[in-house]
């Protein structure tokens, strides 16, 4: 993959359009939910996009964020890095065919009843997979062109705010009642809206001179995700529109407001591919990290056979099973386990970081972040948002009484059983083969 490429792909797993950001606007009102889509990049984004640009130029390696981690820290805190990355996976995959579903019933509602909704969930995961057996460049080129007829409607949809707001001159309701638990759910979609940018990483053997193109690409794909999220909404407020209600699946009313039945059409096929390659981009990038584990022999060998394409299909095909078990659980529910499993892995990054610089001086970068002082801090401010997302989502339940920091704790705290487990199988193997000999 060439930068181009690698802009792309990066921006669908980031990003993949305004598809999402739908109840930002709807908990926080436009003056809110705008602030909020500008500043949080500034605090969640920027700092993770440096951190990226300086491992991934400094260590360009299949499995990205697993090796740096594992490289500063060692073998447990690596396999940790992996375990809560590919644990947060089975949540974070399972929204994107929801977004494919939501937009599909919003364009027909007979398309998604009952079982159909699952099966066009499952749909997506079988594409993606046969998608992803074709190579990561494939998916890169194809990720520009997807880029591209996505946000079509969305540039028309700006462009007919903004005359609306000019030429009718509507009356603009910028704020809204505050309520404290909307504008957590608010701030929390918005987070997730924002957090993916590691997942690039992972795929570094495929990407063309990647001590350059990284940090490029880190910081061409956090431009576009900023102005893609704003000027919708923007444009929105200035054409009078009302933020009531807005949800998931939103977009198609409000451009029916704007453009009548045709972008409104135009916009749900742009949902619908948001779902489509944000899956497909993060397929490619996940897939690749128990390929590089079962390379330093903490998962199964087979997981490193490849195609002829070179792609990891046992990866592939293994993962597609797993995240398919995922589909059934709520939007909403699904976002703040993935946070704080994701959270926590973005943590040891910046961890990993710092611990480089002080262990590996020497260790050629590209790209550097800033000097000593400035990498220390650059963790405070993602580290706080998630230290916040645990706080709010205490009370929140995910099945039955159990909350999902409840949850999210247990799945995270298996990882050094799991750890612990695997160095005993690898020792009594190690053992049986001395004996053997």
């Amino acid at each position: 993959m060439g930068m181009v490429p690698l802009i792309a792909a990066t921006y669908f797993m980031v990003s993949g359009g305004p598809y999402g950001i739908e109840d930002i606007l709807g908990g926080a009102g436009f003056a809110r939910a705008i602030v909020i889509l500008l500043v949080l990049p500034v605090i969640w984004s920027l700092p993770t996009t440096l951190m990226i640009g300086e491992l991934a130029g400094a260590i360009p390696a299949e499995g990205g964020y697993y090796v740096w981690v594992r490289r500063a820290m060692g073998s447990f805190w690596g396999y940790q890095e992996s375990w809560l990355s590919l644990a947060a996976s089975i949540f974070d995959m399972a929204l994107y065919p929801s977004i494919f579903a939501l937009y599909l019933g919003a364009l027909n509602p007979a398309l998604t009843a009952g079982w159909r909704d699952y099966a066009w969930k499952l749909a997506v995961v079988a594409l993606c997979t046969a998608w992803n057996l074709r190579g990561a460049p494939e998916v890169g080129e194809d990720s520009v062109k997807l880029g591209v007829i996505l946000l079509a409607p969305f540039a028309v949809f700006v462009a007919l705010g903004l005359w609306h707001g000019l030429a009718v001159h509507p009356s603009i309701s910028w704020t809204r009642p505050a309520a404290g638990a909307s504008f957590s759910t608010a701030l929390l979609v918005a987070m997730w809206n924002y957090m993916g940018w590691d997942n690039a990483s992972t795929v570094a053997r495929d990407v063309d001179n990647p001590q350059r193109n990284y940090p490029r690409a880190m910081i061409g794909a956090a431009i576009a995700t900023a102005f893609t999220y704003v000027l919708p909404l923007l444009a929105m407020a200035l054409a009078g529109l009302s933020p009531d209600g807005f949800t998931t699946g939103s977009w198609a009313v409000a451009g029916r407001a704007l453009g009548g039945p045709i972008l409104a059409t135009a916009v749900v096929a742009g949902g619908m591919i948001c779902g489509v390659g944000m899956f497909n981009a993060l397929m490619m990038s996940y897939t690749r990290l128990p390929v590089a584990m079962a390379a330093d022999a903490m998962l199964p060998r087979v997981l490193t056979r490849r195609n002829r394409r070179g792609v990891p299909w046992v990866s592939v095909l293994g993962c597609s099973a797993a995240w398919a078990l995922a589909l059934s659980l709520p939007f909403e529910r699904l976002i703040s386990v993935d946070l704080v499993l994701y959270g926590s892995s973005l943590i040891l990054e910046f961890v990993a970081l710092v611990v480089l610089r002080v262990r590996e001086p020497g260790l050629e970068r590209p790209f550097r972040a800033g000097n000593f002082l400035f990498v220390c801090l650059l963790g405070a401010g993602p580290t706080a948002l998630i230290a916040y997302a645990l706080y709010i989502s205490r009370d929140e339940k995910i099945i039955g009484n159990t909350s999902s920091l409840l949850f999210s704790s247990c799945v995270a705290l298996a990882g050094p059983p799991l750890y612990w487990l695997i160095r005993m199988i690898k020792a009594r193997r190690a053992a049986s083969v001395t004996i053997a000999d």
